[in-house]
């Protein structure tokens, strides 16, 4: 395939290793490790047993048919929202903590956002009996809360980042700081496609499960091989990866990516990395960031606290440069009346993130015979108090 990750961790000018020289032996042992380790029989059958077994695999493929007599298209949901833990995310912490166990670590650690990552970290973590500790920004603890304590619940630690903005990105740098201080034991369970090499790759070739299966489920369901338009959400972009995947080389699929554009691309708050961002190097990775002129990154903003990060993986800010994946800017504002929308129409409440590929349809020149599968990466539990306050702001007078 075209598109991947090359010898040296990088997507083009995008990704590659640049971590603490302490964490350097961890990272070179995953890089040497990691490809055999995912490759092997062992690893392949416990894996997938635990998929279909475990998580819910393989997850239906809908065709929502009042959202397509709306749109005036054929449009299908890929159900990730009916996995285990309820998101596409334990598709990756399974794999990496089965990856983790091999590599003979005792400790798990992880960030999270909107706390379906931390969740499905969990989730794994008790089944096969490691401890973990989870690092989740202050803000995101408050309007999650659900989600901390489904954590807990679980046996997990939650350790709140109180810096910066209190979101995902100081989330992120507190993790880098624990895996610091206890780098021979501890694995840090990355929750999307960005961080140093090989964590990109490897986590988009655990959420490839997506689109690997759209591959077989849309023919059977249509005669169509190939679908006309896969569209997803992106923050740090696993499930937008995991979706486009097995569709990258196939250039007459178009693929697109709804960015949260938060109060809008103006506003100052907002999470539109390939609108607002430009190269620079933050958590192991160079890739797009929102950054000032000096090279300070930018506090990103979404309603969405999945969405809420400053940048974009190294493999999906290749893909916008090379012109592979078109990228939308969906507002605040867009994807709640989106999310309520689905919800009254076809009776399936999205999650926020979710959301902003359910009113990226808006933005697209649709025919009625053509194919259209959204990611559903989500479900929308953890965001039913933002709806309810939504709802009832717009009915006031």
């Amino acid at each position: 395939m075209t598109y991947q990750v090359n010898a040296d961790g990088f997507y083009g000018p995008f990704g590659g290793t640049y971590v603490p020289e302490v964490l350097y032996p961890n990272i070179e042992e995953l890089q040497a490790h990691y490809r055999a380790i995912l490759s092997s029989a062992g690893f392949k059958q416990t894996f997938q047993t635990l998929l279909e077994q475990y998580v819910g695999r393989p997850t239906p493929l809908y065709e929502a048919h009042r959202l397509s007599k709306r749109y005036n298209a054929r449009i299908f949901l890929k159900r990730e929202d009916l996995c285990h833990t309820g998101s596409h995310k334990i598709n990756n912490t399974l794999g990496q903590i089965l990856l983790a166990k091999q590599l003979g670590k005792k400790r798990i650690i992880a960030e999270t956002g909107a706390g379906s990552h931390g969740v499905a970290t969990a989730t794994i973590c008790a089944l096969l009996d490691l401890p973990c500790v989870i690092y989740m920004g202050e803000v995101d603890m408050l309007r999650q809360s659900t989600n901390v304590e489904r954590m807990r619940l679980l046996g997990a630690t939650v350790r709140a980042a109180q810096s910066g903005s209190r979101t995902l990105k100081e989330a992120v740098n507190e993790a880098f700081r624990a895996w610091i201080n206890d780098p021979e034991e501890t694995y840090y369970v990355l929750g999307s496609v960005f961080g140093p090499h090989p964590y990109p790759d490897m986590v988009a070739q655990f959420q490839s499960v997506i689109s690997q299966e759209i591959s077989w489920q849309l023919p059977a369901l249509t005669h169509q091989t190939f679908p006309d338009y896969v569209v997803a959400c992106v923050g740090g972009g696993s499930n937008a990866i995991g979706s486009f995947y097995h569709f990258l080389d196939q250039p007459l699929v178009q693929l697109i990516a709804a960015e949260a554009a938060g109060q809008g691309l103006d506003s100052g708050q907002s999470a539109a990395a390939t609108f607002l961002g430009r190269p620079g190097i933050l958590h192991g990775t160079k890739t797009l960031f929102m950054q000032t002129t000096q090279g300070q990154v930018v506090e990103a903003h979404s309603v969405s606290a999945g969405l809420d990060y400053p940048g974009i993986g190294p493999q999906l800010a290749h893909l916008h440069q090379q012109g592979r994946v078109e990228f939308k800017a969906v507002t605040d504002q867009q994807a709640l009346e989106a999310a309520l929308s689905v919800t009254r129409l076809e009776g399936l409440i999205p999650a926020l993130e979710s959301a902003h590929a359910l009113a990226a349809l808006e933005q697209l020149s649709l025919q009625p015979e053509q194919l259209v599968v959204v990611c559903l990466s989500g479900r929308g539990d953890k965001d039913l108090t933002t709806y309810f306050n939504y709802q009832a702001s717009q009915s006031k007078p």
